[in-house]
């Protein structure tokens, strides 16, 4: 039985008691628990579409908009903050809208306020964040608000209802709407949360170029930290003609006290504990740091006996994988949660909902719950002020701190948040140091102080006032000119050299660096026209175009895998009848993925290990081995032929040497090695990584299923895709089982479930045959290179241990000289299956030298075990043979 969890999250920020009131101070507010439903007389949830008033013209009156959403939110026990207020009466009178105030402070109250002023208007709105799961989770939730009909989503490799009046989208797709369309864009409102990304350096340009190109919109941009709007305020009047309103609020619904803990982690957070302090997010800037640190808490008494059992309750028969999985459950159990972006959804999530619950009391993580998750954190406890940012250790900045420490106190759950800065441990020693000598001055003149490790980026206590004091840094323009900008332009009707020329100089960039992106626009349109892919007119079109495109471009070019068309002409390049041809297909579309760091450098090591033990064997000396390791690197399956490929098919498609091909081979590293996920992950020591291998796993699936064209999936192909997409939804169901629930989102339940294990791995026949295979085949190679420790490992509880294993290995070596492991050999044609009710009996034959094909491994698969797992579970009963 799955026990649910209470769901907590939503669009509408705060919860009351009190119903009807339209203000009340933050330190009157009491917390709420739960959610109460409105039904309407038929006995339906209360949409909020139910309020919208008559419409009479095509401007609803302002303050029938107004009352009828206050109205809404105060039959459901919501009450409006000043600032939502006041942000409120702005948006439904046209205006635009900055709102700058702290997290928790109800701004998705607002954005959904806004999203009812452009439906009763009959306008379109849109809705921004900066990843995908965020643009899921709000359409959701406003699906529940609005109704499914009228809510749509637009994601790059998901879209749904994209027609509907209220869009949910990233940055991205509405940039690439605005570029492709200009001020004829049907985009009358856009609400852009997580405003602050518009600095990032890579994706920036998608927060600036709305602004830019959509004239006739309103805009709603949203942050907890903004820093000084004034530019923007400026910048958005001048070009819509509407008047800017700007709403902050340094008041916090819920109060934070901040202090500086100068003890050690553990005196820090049992004090917090004891002191009604819990949850406790403890944020490191590392993965390894938070998982360390949660695993030393075990000493610590987190839960009492009542709460670890309603945990138990609460998590069920939640599956937990091998590995970090295992360490997880023990975590949880004792109060104690994990929460980094290397891990898989489902253990986020888990650790998410056990949080709202109030089951953790301590959650050691990265800043990644950060990112618009609603989890009640009472304190936040903060080990450090400097983090790596890929190119230095450095102090963090003021946005990033106030986006760490606004995660602590949230309304409906606390009347008060806490943040706790730790102090280094040298200076916590040296305290410690000073308090055992007293106030006796010789020996404090004596102690010698404890200085900051060589190298160390330190902190003190004036670096932490003056963070907790300061204002966030000003947004800085990250406008970008790149080949997919120029072509959708192009691609609009009207004169693209004037529309350019807009974008080129009248962007939020200082002269110096426009006149750079002018030169770089220059340069591509010159590569465009020698490659073919656009050409001038003599006389303008019907449409007013002078230069016009020679190809189509999909709806979402440049956005959801740049070089998948690249990956439809590689593949017919490929010899389909070739043995390697579904592992090649397998390689083309992996090369055209984005690179898992991870999983590449842990490759590249192993093989680097490897090779070192094999050139030692060889007596190879150490200069040489070192100048030979130079040129070992992860596996490049069909490099040479896709490189090549690549360079011709860039003559003709210039836009694609924005996006670099890189061959790998990850998903076809593990179906060659025959290994499941946990082994996979295992033999890579990827465990902190996990989510990411799957992520990416995902990504490969859905690359084959959407990309290669149905005539060119042969029956092999076919097995390794229903393989693939049944190993991702076995280890995390959630990454595929959402494009299921897209298809019928009115269907969204109101209490999130703590995550369930998917359907029986046996049910999908297909799917299932090729686990077993592999399992059986994984047996094989081991066999090949007479590696019977591993074998045994596998297979001792079965009785064929590594003595066992080596015994059975000696005698058919004594007949033959290898076991082949090529592409036939692992084919369907050596595998014998005679399938009972509740098992298999498996026969894997052994390719040899001779073809007798006398030799092999016999198995029974046990069916239950294997649904209960996941995986192919099977016991050896005979290397023999026949």
């Amino acid at each position: 039985m799955t026990t649910r969890l209470p769901h907590f999250t939503g669009v509408f920020g705060q919860w009351s008691p009190i119903a009807g009131a339209r203000h009340q101070r933050a330190d009157r507010r009491a917390p709420r628990s739960h959610r109460r439903e409105l039904t309407r007389d038929d006995g339906g949830t209360m949409k909020l579409t139910d309020q919208l008033p008559a419409r009479s013209t095509d401007t609803p009156d302002p303050d029938a908009l107004l009352d009828a959403f206050v109205s809404w939110t105060a039959d459901q026990g919501i009450e409006l903050y000043p600032a939502q207020e006041e942000a409120l009466m702005e948006v439904v009178t046209g205006a635009n809208l900055i709102l700058s105030t702290p997290t928790g402070s109800g701004k998705s109250l607002v954005a959904t306020g806004a999203h009812f002023t452009a439906l009763a208007a009959g306008k379109r709105s849109f809705y921004t964040a900066p990843i995908k799961a965020l643009v899921s989770e709000k359409f959701f939730s406003l699906v529940d608000v609005f109704g499914a009909d009228n809510v749509g989503m637009m994601t790059g490799d998901s879209s749904v209802n994209a027609d509907a009046p209220i869009i949910c989208c990233t940055a991205e797709i509405l940039a690439n709407i605005a570029l492709r369309d200009g001020d004829r864009a049907d985009v009358d409102q856009v609400v852009m949360d997580e405003f602050h990304f518009y600095s990032e350096p890579d994706r920036g340009w998608a927060w600036q170029v709305p602004l830019l190109e959509l004239p006739r919109t309103q805009f709603v941009l949203m942050s907890a930290t903004l820093g000084d709007v004034g530019f923007f305020q400026q910048d958005l009047t001048r070009r819509t003609g509407r008047e800017t309103a700007v709403v902050t609020s340094a008041e916090r619904p819920i109060p934070l006290t901040f202090r500086y803990a100068k003890t050690s982690l553990h005196e820090t957070i049992e004090e917090l504990l004891t002191g009604q302090q819990a949850p406790v997010y403890v944020v490191y800037f590392n993965q390894a740091s938070a998982l360390e640190q949660a695993q030393a808490l075990m000493s610590v008494k987190v839960a009492s006996r009542e709460q670890r059992d309603q945990i138990a309750e609460a998590i069920g028969d939640f599956r937990f994988t091998a590995g970090f999985g295992k360490t997880l459950s023990r975590l949880v159990r004792h109060g104690i949660g994990v929460h980094h972006a290397g891990m898989l959804p489902k253990y986020r999530r888990l650790v998410e909902q056990l949080a709202q619950a109030g089951l953790l009391k301590v959650i050691c993580g990265t800043d990644t719950l950060g990112v618009g998750i609603n989890v009640p954190i009472r304190t936040v406890l903060i080990t450090g002020l400097t983090k790596y940012d890929g190119v230095r250790t450095r102090h963090l900045k003021a946005r990033e701190f106030h986006q760490i420490a606004g995660r602590a106190g949230r309304a409906g759950y606390d009347t008060a948040g806490y943040v706790v800065v730790q102090a280094p441990e040298h200076e916590i020693e040296n305290e410690k140091a000073l308090a055992k000598v007293g106030d006796d001055p010789k020996k404090k003149r004596k102690l010698v102080r404890k200085k900051a490790p060589e190298g160390f980026v330190s902190w003190s206590e004036k670096t932490f006032e003056k963070l907790e004091s300061a204002e966030p840094e000003p947004l800085r323009s990250s406008f970008t000119v790149n080949h997919a900008m120029l072509l959708n332009v192009i691609n609009r009707p009207g004169d693209a050299f004037a529309a350019m020329k807009h974008l080129l100089t009248d962007n939020h960039e200082d002269r110096p660096t426009q006149r750079r992106h002018i030169l770089r626009a220059i340069a591509i349109y010159r590569a465009l026209l020698a490659a073919g892919v656009v050409e001038r007119l003599d006389e303008p079109d019907q449409q007013g175009r002078r230069v016009r495109l020679t190809v189509d471009l999909q709806f979402d070019f440049a956005l959801n895998q740049p070089l998948s068309p690249f990956a439809l002409a590689a593949i017919e390049l490929l010899d389909a009848e070739s043995p390697t041809y579904p592992m090649d297909v397998l390689s083309v579309i992996e090369s055209t993925l984005d690179d898992p760091r991870q999983v590449l450098s842990q490759q590249q090591f192993k093989a680097r290990g490897e090779a070192v033990s094999q050139m030692k064997a060889d007596g190879i000396e150490y200069d040489e081995r070192m100048e030979l390791l130079e040129e070992i690197t992860h596996p490049k399956p069909l490099a040479e032929l896709l490189e090549a490929a690549y360079e011709t098919y860039r003559k003709g498609h210039p836009w694609v040497g924005e996006h670099e091909l890189s061959p790998k081979s990850v998903a076809r590293d593990m179906f060659e090695r025959a290994m499941n996920f946990v082994e996979f992950v295992n033999h890579y020591g990827l465990a902190r990584s996990e989510g990411l291998v799957l992520r990416y796993l995902a990504d490969v699936y859905k690359a084959l299923r959407h990309t290669v064209p149905d005539d060119a999936k042969t029956e092999e192909l076919t097995d390794i895709i229903e393989w693939l997409g049944e190993l991702v939804r076995q280890v995390d169901s959630s990454l595929l089982d959402e494009w299921e629930k897209l298809r019928h989102p009115g269907a969204e339940p109101t209490a999130v479930a703590v995550p369930e294990a998917p359907e029986r791995i046996t049910l999908n026949k297909r799917a299932f045959r090729v686990q077993v295979r592999n399992a059986m085949f994984r047996r094989v190679e081991l066999a090949a290179r007479r590696r019977s420790d591993e074998l045994g490992a596998l297979d001792a509880e079965s009785g064929w241990d590594a003595d066992a294993w080596a015994d059975a290995l000696d005698d058919y070596f004594e007949q033959h000289d290898e076991i082949g492991t090529g592409p036939d050999a692992r084919g369907p044609a050596l595998l014998m299956v005679t399938e009972e009710p509740d098992r298999w009996l498996v026969r894997q034959i052994f390719a040899d030298p001779a073809e007798d094909h006398d030799w092999g491994i016999s198995a029974e698969v046990d069916l239950a075990a294997s649904d209960e797992t996941g995986v192919a579970v099977l016991r050896v009963t005979g290397v023999n043979q026949l």
